[in-house]
């Protein structure tokens, strides 16, 4: 994780951490669906690969990213494979292959079999892209995490 994840842990710790508040000012560009691979969480952390579809909107076509996230912050437990979808917002049209870069947020999950969970992130290849959880993550396993989410998109067309 970059070195501002500690402080970004400290202020969501705080509950002084704005959720994508300049990113989010922006306008509704489209849906983020991503599936993101089980694992263990490792007490202080966990890293998963995330496969994810962009739909513009409007008309434009899907586009897929690849990368992983990164949790930082108290982490244990098992999950299997989940899903999530974000909301896009960003100061105006996003250019295809825009959403890739790095994105850093605060994150929560609980799981008991079936379990919810929710990340709201900032970042992108501009630092101007918000995402925020339209729905929360559904996920199956015996999982709690809380801490800072970091969340790397690759663009794959």
């Amino acid at each position: 994780m970059r070195k501002y994840a500690f402080a970004v842990v400290g202020l969501a710790a705080l509950g002084l951490l704005p959720t994508a508040v300049n990113a989010a000012s922006g306008v509704k560009v489209g849906m983020l669906s991503c599936d993101i691979s089980g694992g263990i969480g490792l007490i202080l952390g966990s890293s998963k690969a995330i496969d994810c579809m962009f739909q513009p909107s409007g008309n434009g076509p899907p586009e897929h990213y690849a990368g992983h996230i990164t949790k930082l912050g108290v982490d244990i437990g098992i999950t299997g494979k989940s899903v999530v979808v974000w909301a896009v917002f960003a100061p105006g049209k996003v250019n295809r292959g825009g959403l890739r870069g790095t994105y850093v947020g605060a994150t929560a999950e609980a799981t008991a079999l079936l379990g919810l969970g929710a990340n709201a992130l900032v970042g992108g290849s501009d630092k101007s892209v918000g995402l925020q959880p339209l729905s929360v993550q559904a996920q199956t396993g015996l999982n709690v995490a809380a801490g800072v989410a970091e969340l790397t998109l690759n663009y794959g067309g």
